[in-house]
């Protein structure tokens, strides 16, 4: 007999879609219940970007959004006051691991795709790796990831992110910071 098994994968949620937050929350809620059942203790919401650059604002910009969640045990890095980028990324992972019990990290950044996935969030298990768009190399964030595809890629992506749209930005971020808080309230409830 073969035994179903419940694997998840990742998703990609086009942020115009009607049904883009539910999508996106059942998404995220499947990922954050997995990993407390798992014996996470915190969830640490590492928010990756910079403020000067309208293209890489995204993470900032959600971290502002969320840095008001007071639950326990829920921290958020990374907001448009202090931002984590390329050169605190490491310094931020190293204080998570001494701030954080067990933690689940959740790590959130924005990304260059094709054309027609303009304005799509990603949302699956693994890592992210910051600065890939641009070929920086840098370490390998998260337990699971977080991205919004903010515009095209594929030449002179420095430029690109200068040139992003914050209309395509401020969508993207609204459906996951509205989408956390969301879950953040729907997973206390359930204590």
């Amino acid at each position: 007999m073969i035994s179903e098994v419940s694997v998840i994968e990742k998703q990609y949620i086009n942020s115009n879609s009607v049904m883009a937050f539910k999508s996106f929350t059942d998404a995220l809620h499947m990922h954050i219940e997995s990993a407390l059942e798992k014996g996470s203790r915190s969830l640490v919401f590492v928010c990756i970007g910079t403020d000067r650059s309208t293209g890489d604002s995204l993470g900032p910009l959600i971290g502002h959004k969320i840095a008001g969640i007071k639950n326990k045990g829920v921290y958020v890095y990374g907001t448009l006051e202090k931002p984590v980028h390329a050169k605190n990324l490491s310094l931020v992972m190293e204080q998570i691991a001494v701030d954080c019990d067990n933690p689940f990290v959740i790590a959130i950044d924005a990304c260059l795709g094709s054309m027609e996935h303009i304005g799509y969030v990603g949302i699956g298990p693994g890592p992210v790796k910051p600065g890939a768009g641009v070929r920086k190399e840098l370490p390998a964030v998260g337990d699971m990831f977080v991205t919004g595809v903010v515009n095209y890629g594929g030449y002179m992506d420095f430029l690109i992110l200068q040139n992003t749209r914050l209309h395509t930005v401020m969508k993207i971020a609204d459906l996951i910071a509205t989408g956390i808080r969301f879950v953040i309230w729907k997973l206390e409830r359930s204590k």
